[in-house]
């Protein structure tokens, strides 16, 4: 009887383990988007990138910018940093915004100005230590780059009233930007 209790358990399990199959990825999430945040809690996401790194020979730096708009909202990154190599590419690191304009960020939507035309308007300023973006990775080859970002907007309002814009969990993917020296 025990033998005939332990091929029945031996033969159950066999069948238990034929049964258990492995997961396997039927797809795969991918994104054609080169910019995306979180704005006031909302997800944004670009349907327009603009980006571009110049050399300024006289002065010795590199200046990246890249501007993304979807939905009536435009965000825009300037990152200078030194360099003397007239070349493509440009530094990985951490660029915080501070008392200088070597990190400039900032949020913007539409308004009608006098003359009654469109133009983009900054959502208040980014003030030092309250904004930051990280360059992950350069390709200097295909000329894109790519990182994450997040700050904050702050408007004083004439009524005395303040208004904040918390823009978080930002990045820029494989976002491809034109050089130029100068």
């Amino acid at each position: 009887m025990k033998k005939f209790s332990l091929i029945a358990i031996l033969f159950l399990g066999i069948l238990f383990l034929e049964n258990c199959k492995k997961d396997t990825v039927a797809a795969t999430a991918t994104t054609s988007n080169k910019m995306i945040a979180n704005i006031k809690d909302s997800t944004w996401f670009t349907d327009t990138v603009t980006s571009s790194l110049v050399f300024n020979s006289t002065a010795k730096t590199k200046t990246f910018t890249c501007e993304g708009t979807a939905f009536n909202r435009k965000v825009a990154i300037s990152l200078t940093k030194s360099s003397a190599s007239n070349t493509s590419g440009f530094p990985l690191g951490t660029y915080t915004v501070d008392a200088t304009s070597n990190v400039q960020l900032a949020f913007s939507t539409p308004k009608r100005n006098g003359a009654g035309v469109i133009v983009w308007v900054p959502n208040g300023t980014v003030a030092p230590g309250s904004g930051s973006v990280i360059v992950t990775k350069v390709d200097s080859v295909k000329n894109e780059m790519t990182g994450t970002f997040s700050f904050t907007t702050v408007v004083n309002n004439p009524d005395g009233s303040v208004t904040i814009a918390n823009i978080t969990g930002g990045g820029f993917n494989n976002v491809p930007y034109t050089f130029t020296s100068n």
